[in-house]
């Protein structure tokens, strides 16, 4: 699995994630559970749905690569 996920990325994914959880725990439904999803997707650097789109948020550096300059992409 190449990582296809920025650092940016990963920072949006981890508080939509908390938020969909919180939600879910406030209103006691199951539905918080889908918070799990951009959670796990933001700690692997890994999104399926990326990869069916051919797209990434790593930059140009090649996230699943090795990078260019440890500044500019951290995997």
């Amino acid at each position: 699995m190449q990582k296809n996920v920025g650092q940016t990325d990963k920072i949006i994914r981890i508080v939509i994630g908390i938020a969909i959880i919180a939600a879910g725990v406030i209103n006691q439904s199951w539905w918080g559970a889908v918070g799990l999803i951009p959670l796990l997707t933001a700690f692997t650097g890994f999104c399926p749905l990326y990869t069916l789109i051919k797209t990434s948020t790593c930059g140009s550096c090649g996230c699943g690569d090795k990078p260019r300059d440890n500044s500019s992409c951290k995997p």
